[in-house]
């Protein structure tokens, strides 16, 4: 779960700005958490205090109006409303906000059943019901065991997603795209290509998309695969974050 909302943070200041390096400061006065952060801590919270994804989405981004970079106009239009309703969404928020199901389900098919459950409130599309289990099932084999090769298999056999160009080959023509079709598999395959978490975050930024949710997709996944996440790293990124998030961070951790 840090690992996406880490991913979210640094990526933050390139959101907008097709930015294709590695070599970047990962924390900077220019970093903030995003709706990314939010909707992550939303869905732990769901599960962690057994709510309604929906009811968690609208609670946690209703508290959180202004976030950095702000909320997707759909999305923002669906919390404000009296009677939300999903909207058909294939947004790669479906994916970002799901990392938390991956670790705190015990088996393929339930994971896949909450992915499919914490999307549909906004993003019931196929392709946003999708890009979430395809993040959820990575996650969910990193952290019992799998190594690239069958998580790269499995995604392109389950999911349809083209696992096969590098990094290198993604970058030069990438730019900037809100679906999960176009932000999963990029993700992925930057995780694929890491090797260590923080060149995992790294790599994601360099991509030149939509940084923050890039980064948060595959700082997910990085996670589960290394298993840990160098200190410094952690505490910097909770300094960012405010009291009652790091409240359902620690709960988080303390369950799984």
């Amino acid at each position: 779960m840090l690992g996406a909302i880490i991913g979210d943070i640094a990526g933050s200041r390139f959101e907008f700005n097709g930015f294709k390096s590695t070599r970047f400061e990962l924390f900077d006065p220019a970093c903030d958490y995003t709706d990314d952060s939010i909707c992550t801590v939303a869905i732990a919270d769901a599960v962690l205090n057994k709510k309604s994804y929906q009811d968690s989405l609208l609670e946690w981004c209703r508290k959180y109006p202004n976030p950095m970079g702000s909320y997707g106009n759909r999305f923002s239009a669906w919390i404000k409303s009296e009677n939300p309703q999903p909207y058909g969404s294939f947004g790669n928020g479906s994916a970002m906000r799901v990392s938390a199901i991956g670790w705190l389900f015990e088996d393929e098919v339930e994971t896949l059943r909450q992915a499919a459950l914490s999307a549909i409130p906004t993003h019931n599309h196929p392709e946003g019901i999708k890009g979430a289990q395809a993040v959820a099932l990575a996650i969910f084999r990193s952290r019992n065991g799998a190594d690239k090769s069958e998580i790269r298999k499995e995604t392109e056999q389950k999911f349809g997603y083209n696992l096969q160009l590098t990094c290198d080959e993604i970058r030069p023509a990438y730019r900037y795209s809100e679906t999960c079709q176009d932000t999963v598999p990029q993700a992925i395959t930057a995780f694929l290509e890491s090797t260590c978490f923080e060149d995992a975050v790294r790599l994601a930024v360099s991509l030149g998309g939509d940084a923050d949710t890039l980064t948060a997709i595959t700082g997910s996944i990085a996670e589960a695969f290394y298993k840990e996440i160098p200190s410094v790293i952690n505490k910097k990124a909770l300094e960012y974050l405010p009291k009652d998030m790091k409240s359902v961070i620690n709960h988080f951790y303390r369950n799984i």
